[in-house]
């Protein structure tokens, strides 16, 4: 049984997780957006942790270009901006097709529609940026099959609750490293397949360049494309000014060291970076920056 602290500190955090979903679907989107971003606000003063952590990585990403009162206010951006992203998170199964329609521009629809006709499944690469639950559901809705493979909450009632919304969102999750089979499955079938690789978790990866810091990133969209021939479409969302969004499809990745299987995973898994990072650069206030992305040390990697 966990220490009564720890289950204090869950429930606390299940109970206002449940407040939030119930509060921000009962009000107007603009209500909800404007309440999440002032909340949003008072946490980055309040935690100090994360705070730091967002301004120390957007320094070793932007130092060079940015002054610090500028980092910092970028940061600031950057709270502000998730706190609308959860807002509409949220909000994401309430949507009707033409209130869906009316909030979401899309380009290069064509590069996705292609890829399906292929007929071996497409790896939807994206990060977490942006909405990205939006973005699944504006693709799940829109005809085409989608599964996301995402990591469990460390607390049951919490997992439930997120795998619940996605589903009402119209698309399937699958739990990280619990369901190989399943993953295959949707490639087999000819369905999308949601892969974001641009966090530091237990997954089997290698170092590449990301921000000139080597960041330990995940192989599998090369794995799977390599291996079962599914074209691996770059896919994002953003926030416009407006409070719209922008989805863009990018033509499917061409390997530049050819489409067979390899040893050495870093030259594909550079590319997927490489096109993340790109995205993140044009709008750098809709990045997870408080997340730790190079915790992990190429160092410690070879002497384990």
């Amino acid at each position: 049984m966990k220490p009564l602290r720890k289950r204090i500190k869950n429930d606390s955090i299940y109970l206002v997780a449940l407040f939030f979903v119930k509060v921000l679907r009962l009000l107007p989107r603009s209500a909800a957006l404007s309440v999440m971003r002032r909340l949003a606000v008072w946490v980055f003063y309040l935690a100090r942790k994360e705070r730091e952590k967002t301004v120390r990585h957007l320094t070793w990403a932007f130092g060079q270009e940015k002054r610090p009162e500028e980092i910092r206010a970028l940061a600031r951006s950057v709270f502000r901006h998730f706190g609308a992203a959860v807002a509409d998170a949220i909000r994401v199964p309430l949507l009707s097709p033409d209130q869906l329609a009316q909030l979401v521009r899309v380009q290069g629809e064509e590069h996705l529609s292609a890829a399906m006709a292929a007929g071996r499944g497409v790896i939807i690469l994206t990060g977490h940026f942006g909405n990205w639950e939006l973005l699944a559901s504006w693709i799940s809705r829109r005809g085409y099959p989608l599964k996301v493979v995402g990591r469990s909450a460390y607390d049951p009632r919490l997992d439930r609750m997120i795998v619940a919304g996605r589903e009402q969102a119209g698309y399937t999750n699958i739990a990280r490293g619990k369901a190989t089979r399943e993953i295959v499955r949707t490639l087999l079938q000819n369905q999308c397949l949601g892969l974001l690789i641009d966090q530091d978790t237990q997954v089997e990866g290698v170092f590449v360049d990301f921000f000139n810091r080597p960041a330990h990133t995940a192989i599998g969209p090369a794995v799977l494309s390599k291996k079962f021939g599914a074209p691996v479409i770059p896919s994002f969302i953003y926030l416009l000014p407006d409070d719209t969004y922008q989805i863009v499809f990018f033509p499917a990745i061409k390997w530049a060291d050819g489409d067979g299987i390899s040893k050495d995973w870093t030259a594909p898994v550079q590319q997927c970076s490489n096109v993340i990072e790109s995205m993140i650069r044009r709008h750098p206030e809709q990045w997870v920056w408080m997340h730790e992305r190079w915790k992990k040390k190429p160092q410690a990697a070879e002497e384990a």
